[in-house]
């Protein structure tokens, strides 16, 4: 069909919304094109017609405009009819809206391969208003001669492979056809390609590959691929699948590496026709030389200060979870920056981390399991937790979130249990980190047996206060943290056995006021080697189970790819993801594109689904802090000066299908009093720890009592193999997770009385009013300097 004849009816529903939106005003609106139209006798309204358009404002989704437009459209009334009368009014928007949908192409270019010296014909035929122009392009470069719908190549050459595309356009509307590709067919004996690639056709030939090596720490690193490409090749350098910024030539030279510069390296070599990647290049780093010498004597160790050999972990894996908000007792503050805090000194480590928050007793259970399935021989493995505890009889045992009120060993994780599968695993070290109460439950009189242990002499465990004895928090305005944590964060990454530095916590700790009498660091431990949590990862080349947990661990923290979203006004949107721990993410938009003509717009997201937690009076905010984020920091964020809105997206391990939300973008015209809306629905697949669907019953054994390992058919085996796949039947929701709950609602006092304890406030405490700035992590030669007081503290709270 022409585009001039065609009527307003075989207009876009999108469109018809946006042309009824532009015209629901009285300055420049439907009443004035209807002035307009009735110059034509057949489009002249009747009073009573324009009465009913009038009437529409009585209904909350109703539209003059769009009303006005279906009697046009009724009397068969041409797009170019119609796009006259804008113009006449000086409704510029609006036409150019109406002379957009004009334009169509009614034949698109085909691609085509033809030997050498041949004739080629690209055509691109278009219908619309006359006057329509036409511009070919190869790639993104204009071709001179490609100004007519016709292309002409002759005689073919290899110049002329690639990709063709043809505008067509009227004014500032344009629409584009579809790629073509132009190729060369060789007979036998002949070569068609450049003289660049004999033989080959691709366009792009990587021809030095990266080489793996291995690299003392303080030496220079140096890894370099060569391409031949026509047109030339660019090169993005990538560790460990992460692009490296400003790397972006064919040699890559770091003059100092340190641990965090092992890994995976890649290249992606391109151009405007093709990419091609580069092979994977291993880069160990392996401990420096003897100071001042130029060669490493093989057939000698090297000592520490102690004369003893350097131990080294084949791995380290942590597991982190802070519970805050419990169903049926009193919420905490502190564990959301405990783990954070904590998150980041093991990272400094090279300790893979997974941080979880509020985690009922199914989705713990099946933490504890995917955590196991990530440690195996040598591998240094540490379990911290934070939020309500207990222990009886010499076992420890972590609470969930959704406990009943007079909870028992059956609905709260063993932590000598999960010691036990750890030995299984034939770790180097086990460090437990407890930052919980201590004392009796006396709901609980059932001993449980965990088994036996077995003599590894690399155990440790860290307790935040000793028996029978309770931990506390400290509440602030903005932000609280853990007494042991506060003292920790200080120590951890000092490069001494676990055992010292734990000690020096304890020795910190009980020169502190505050925390005298009231809690003190308890350490329990066999470990008989000089073991740090600063030791250095060796792994032997091409290890499977190194693969393994690379793998495992993407798996868990894999992030959506950033968006730009295109709304039909012109505006584009981005959509950005960051983590703030393994189940909690958040997502930002910027508006990169705004047409003149729109004053101001933003974009907003709801509609999320509802298996994950979204506070709708903090979504779509200005800042991070609004959003509920305390952690993220904006600066770290790509383009941290382009205004955002922040959402803050919780507990995504019990989402059970992909994300889905809507981005609803609101903006205003300048000649405009309302505002218009434009929605488009997102789907960004199983962000982060959600692709492990932790809510599920698994057939795993339990971590709270001691349940034998072939009575309930267990087979070792992660998630990982099944994540993508459908959550189960019986797949828990984020109400209670116990197989058989047999918890009652108890009186806020008996609550009180049974395991929960009160809150103590010191008067001391209170002598000033100056709020406490959220401590830095400090350098060991730091330590020392640093006064740490906790007078400027309030509101002392027990876990």
């Amino acid at each position: 069909m022409d585009g001039c004849n065609m009527s307003i009816d075989a207009l876009k529903e999108d469109a018809l919304t946006k042309l009824s939106q532009m015209l629901d005003n009285s300055t420049c609106g439907w009443r004035q094109l209807a002035t307009a139209a009735a110059k034509h006798p057949k489009f002249q309204c009747s009073e009573k017609e324009m009465t009913a358009c009038s009437l529409q404002v009585l209904n909350a989704a109703g539209s003059p405009a769009r009303c006005f437009l279906a009697h046009l459209a009724d009397r068969r009334c041409p797009l170019d009819f119609l796009s006259r009368c804008l113009t006449e009014m000086d409704h510029r928007e609006a036409a150019q809206l109406i002379m957009a949908e004009l334009i169509r192409i009614t034949a698109q270019p085909q691609s085509q391969h033809s030997r050498p010296g041949s004739r080629v014909l690209l055509t691109c035929g278009a219908s619309g208003p006359p006057g329509l122009t036409y511009q070919w392009f190869k790639g993104n470069a204009e071709v001179s001669t490609g100004g007519s719908p016709q292309l002409v190549l002759f005689p073919l050459s290899p110049a002329h492979q690639g990709h063709y595309i043809c505008r067509v356009s009227h004014g500032e509307k344009y629409v584009f056809s579809q790629w073509a590709h132009v190729g060369l067919v060789c007979s036998a004996g002949s070569s068609c390609s450049s003289s660049l690639f004999p033989g080959s056709v691709s366009g792009l030939q990587v021809v030095l590959q990266p080489q793996s090596q291995v690299v003392s720490e303080g030496a220079k690193l140096r890894l370099e691929c060569q391409a031949k490409a026509n047109p030339p090749a660019q090169v993005q350098w990538y560790h460990n699948n992460k692009p490296l910024p400003q790397k972006k030539t064919p040699l890559l030279e770091i003059p100092c590496v340190t641990t965090e510069h092992r890994g995976e390296y890649s290249c992606k070599v391109f151009n405007l026709y093709h990419e091609v990647w580069t092979d994977t290049a291993a880069v160990s780093i392996e401990p420096s030389s003897v100071s001042g010498a130029s060669w490493v004597d093989t057939d000698s160790l090297v000592r520490d200060d102690s004369g003893s050999v350097p131990h080294t972990a084949t791995d380290k894996v942590a597991l982190l979870i802070g519970n805050m908000n419990y169903l049926h007792h009193t919420p905490l503050c502190a564990p959301i920056c405990d783990v954070h805090e904590l998150t980041n000194l093991l990272r400094q480590m090279d300790f893979k981390v997974v941080s979880l928050l509020d985690l009922n007793w199914q989705e713990m259970q099946n933490a504890v399991a995917e955590f196991l399935m990530l440690l195996d021989k040598g591998v240094y493995g540490l379990l911290y937790f934070a939020g309500h505890g207990y222990e009886n009889y010499g076992n420890s045992f972590m609470v969930p979130i959704d406990a009943p009120a007079s909870y028992t060993s059956d609905h709260c994780l063993c932590v000598q249990s999960i010691l036990s599968r750890m030995q299984e695993k034939q770790t180097g070290l086990n460090v437990f980190l407890l930052d919980m109460c201590r004392q009796r439950n006396l709901n609980d009189d059932v001993i449980v047996h965990p088994g036996l242990l077995r003599v590894t002499a690399n155990i440790v465990f860290g307790y935040a206060t000793c028996v029978d004895a309770e931990a506390y928090e400290v509440k602030r305005e903005d932000t609280s943290n853990g007494i042991f944590i506060s003292f920790l964060k200080q120590r951890v990454c000092e490069n001494e056995k676990v055992t010292v530095m734990l000690d020096r916590v304890g020795e910190d700790m009980g020169r502190c006021a505050i925390t005298r009498g009231r809690q003190a660091l308890e350490l329990r431990s066999n470990l008989s080697e000089r073991r740090a949590l600063t030791d250095p990862i060796q792994t032997s080349d091409g290890s499977a189970s190194q693969s393994a947990r690379n793998h495992q661990w993407a798996v868990a923290h894999d992030l959506p790819k950033s968006q730009c979203l295109h709304f039909d006004c012109g505006v584009q949107v981005q959509l950005g993801f960051a983590a703030e721990f393994s189940n909690v993410m958040v997502i930002y938009t910027r508006i990169l594109v705004k047409p003149e003509e729109i004053v101001s717009c933003s974009a907003q997201l709801t509609d999320f689904a509802e298996d994950v937690e979204v506070d709708l009076k903090k979504s779509n905010q200005d800042c991070l802090i609004e959003a509920g984020s305390l952690d993220l920091i904006e600066e770290e964020l790509p383009s941290p000066d382009v205004p955002s809105l922040y959402t803050r997206i919780c507990n995504l391990q019990r989402l059970k299908k992909e994300l889905t939300f809507t981005v609803c973008l609101h903006y205003t015209y300048s000649n405009m009093d309302e505002e218009i809306q434009e929605r488009l629905p997102v789907l960004v697949g199983k962000p982060l720890v959600s692709k492990l669907n932790l809510h599920e019953r698994r057939p795993t054994r339990s971590f709270s009592t001691n349940i034998s390992l072939d009575s309930l058919g267990f087979s070792e085996c992660s998630s990982f193999a099944f994540a993508e796949g459908p959550a189960l039947s019986g797949s828990m929701s984020n109400a209670s997770s116990f197989p058989e709950e047999t918890s009652r609602a108890d009186s806020p006092a008996k609550l009180r009385s049974d395991n929960v304890p009160e809150e103590t406030d010191c008067p001391e405490f209170f002598h000033t009013t100056e709020l406490l700035v959220s401590s830095k992590s400090l350098p060991h030669t730091q330590v020392n300097e640093t006064s740490y007081r906790f007078s400027d503290m309030c509101n002392f709270h027990s876990l």
